[in-house]
């Protein structure tokens, strides 16, 4: 297979209505509903169906939770194939077994498979194919278990056709707002969509009225509603630049000392979401010291990263007001001299209320774009700062890359470049540092081998 074959897969995957670049359907049921998906599953012979599944939506963490959920039940010996969205670097991110991304190969060959059944069913969307291949992928043969993120929302996401053994809603906050609703209320309604009649679901901490929101659909459902911060707690005894170390405690269980990759208060908040959600599976396999090694090999890049030069690197995927107050708090964990601000976000995102939260931490502002369709153009956003923050130096870029070696060149080794606002800014700074320091990544590191998001927006490389 040639590497023409698997960008004409992608190609023509995202040649589907696309949502995620280009919303062309309302957010309602009459035309997000999960019938199309339930027929074209359906037509596939009902993969998802094949193995067992957690499910895990939210506003924020519900990628690092999967992947923490997912760490954990490889630890124990499971095969487990994790679904998440969107990529950093490979469109082969999303679908993964026991961290295993799937084979171009692979691709193609489901894609080839399932093709003529999408065609005879017209709007199906390209989160829709996806999600179907995903499921094949992990029904051929069944993995022990499937962890599968929701793409947005809960109620009307297209994963959520499955039966799953558990869910969990990680925290929420206003986000899409212009399709979820711009209250935590309705927020919260579409997230609870995921809970099912019978199944125990494991909640985050969450503002009263998203609480009570959860609540009442738990109790419609008769679903099991295991609340962390109440029934599971933590104890944070360290947090540095490169994790965190804690104590989870549940009603019947304790496990001390457990060492995460990954940094922030609001990561010890994600992992007792994910440890109390694999404790409703009652595995026996789940002993407290395999519990400490999945989440200690947990990878989840691009969120508050710190990449060692000199001067060094942190990127962070913050594109919300929540996440960039988040990021802001965690600053006092790196030590510098000067804060030099790389910044790109898309236009849909609260970007007034982000700056707020992150440009009066920066000495610097270097304002660029990734290459997604959404987003922001960097002239509008250097307008934006120099309306709200002229005191501060600024200045803009077309490209991340560009964009990255400008901040090199206005900081000493003491400084600190802070690379935000979007995933595909954090993506494209990802590669760009790597192609300069090129031995500074495992050689198996995705960002050796990005890829068009579709096939077609940037070339092969």
């Amino acid at each position: 297979m040639t590497d023409d074959a698997y960008a004409r897969t992608l190609r023509e995957i995202f040649a589907h209505i696309d949502n995620s670049r280009n919303r062309q359907h309302p957010y309602n049921a009459e035309t997000y509903n999960l019938d199309r998906m339930r027929v074209l599953a359906r037509r596939l012979g009902d993969p998802q169906h094949a193995f067992p599944s957690l499910h895990i939506a939210g506003s924020k963490g519900k990628g690092s939770t999967s992947a923490m959920v997912a760490a954990v039940l490889q630890a124990a010996g499971f095969r487990t194939g994790l679904y998440t969205s969107p990529h950093l670097h490979t469109f082969r991110e999303r679908i993964r077994i026991n961290h295993a991304l799937i084979s171009r190969e692979q691709l193609v060959r489901l894609w080839h498979e399932i093709q003529p059944t999408v065609q005879t069913l017209p709007g199906t969307t390209t989160f829709e194919i996806i999600t179907a291949l995903a499921f094949l992928h992990f029904a051929r043969p069944p993995v022990d278990w499937a962890v599968l993120e929701v793409g947005l929302g809960g109620r009307l996401d297209a994963t959520n056709i499955i039966h799953p053994t558990a869910c969990a809603i990680t925290p929420l906050g206003l986000e899409h707002t212009h399709l979820l609703g711009n209250t935590l209320e309705a927020i919260a309604r579409e997230k609870a969509g995921i809970i099912k009649p019978g199944v125990p679901v494991v909640t985050a901490p969450q503002p009263p009225q998203a609480m009570a929101v959860l609540e009442q659909a738990a109790d419609r459902a008769q679903a099991p509603l295991i609340r962390v911060g109440k029934d599971w707690r933590w104890r944070v005894h360290q947090i540095h630049a490169r994790g965190l170390q804690l104590d989870i405690y549940g009603p019947h269980s304790t496990i001390r000392g457990i060492q995460l990759p990954l940094t922030g208060a609001h990561q010890a908040i994600n992992a007792t979401v994910a440890v109390a959600l694999l404790h409703t599976l009652d595995l026996p396999h789940l002993t407290p010291q395999v519990i400490r090694e999945g989440l200690a090999h947990t990878y989840w890049p691009g969120r508050l990263e710190w990449l060692p030069s000199q001067p060094p690197v942190l990127l962070d995927a913050a594109h919300s007001p929540q996440s960039a107050a988040r990021l802001r708090q965690a600053l006092p964990l790196y030590p510098r001299h000067r804060l030099i601000l790389l910044f790109g976000a898309s236009a849909d995102k609260h970007i007034p209320a982000i700056l707020d939260e992150l440009a009066p931490q920066a000495d610097a502002i270097i304002l660029t774009r990734s290459f997604h369709p959404r987003a922001a153009d960097p002239q509008h956003l250097f307008d934006l700062v120099h309306a709200r923050f002229p005191h501060i130096p600024h200045y803009f870029t077309p490209d991340v890359a560009p964009g990255l070696e400008l901040a090199f060149s206005l900081a000493q080794k003491e400084d600190l470049i802070l690379v935000t606002g979007s995933i595909f800014v954090v993506a494209a700074a990802r590669e760009a540092w790597a192609h300069r320091y090129p031995h500074s990544l495992p050689s198996h590191d995705w960002a050796h081998f990005p890829e068009p998001i579709d096939g077609q927006i940037t070339p092969m490389r």
